[in-house]
């Protein structure tokens, strides 16, 4: 109960962590199957939980997703939950890369580069990040 009091888990997280604590495989499943049943673990809320803190931090679909993947979530709930193609993320982009640059186009071919760079490692795809290079060159 200590591990999901202070924060959620996904149930491959958390069965992960009890395994590690020793507890045998089949405890470990009518724990999480019991607290599944009182809504005190759920793998959605997770996700959103998840999906809504590392937008704030100015992360991309990509990184989103594959770090759901690292948590052991499925593809279609990841499918659900991160649109990669959603419009939100050309705009988010862009913010990022305000928020990080400032307003002004880069200055050369490797000043660009160096945004594209920072844009990708935040798990922006390349349509983004082009957009995102392309709007500040037109708001000079």
């Amino acid at each position: 109960m200590n591990l999901l009091a202070r924060r959620e888990h996904s149930t491959s997280q958390l069965r992960r962590k009890l395994n590690a604590r020793g507890m045998e495989g089949v405890v470990v499943d009518d724990t999480l199957q019991a607290l599944a049943e009182e809504r005190l673990l759920s793998d959605e809320r997770f996700i959103e939980s998840l999906v809504r803190s590392r937008i704030a931090k100015g992360y991309g679909p990509l990184r989103i997703r594959a770090e759901l993947r690292e948590h052991g979530i499925g593809d279609e709930q990841i499918g659900n939950a991160v649109d990669v193609n959603a419009e939100f993320w050309r705009d988010r982009v862009v913010d990022v890369r305000r928020k990080r640059f400032g307003t002004a186009p880069p200055a050369d071919l490797n000043e660009r580069a160096k945004e594209a760079r920072f844009l990708q490692y935040r798990g922006f795809t390349s349509e983004q990040i082009r957009a995102a290079l392309k709007q500040a060159d037109s708001d000079e």
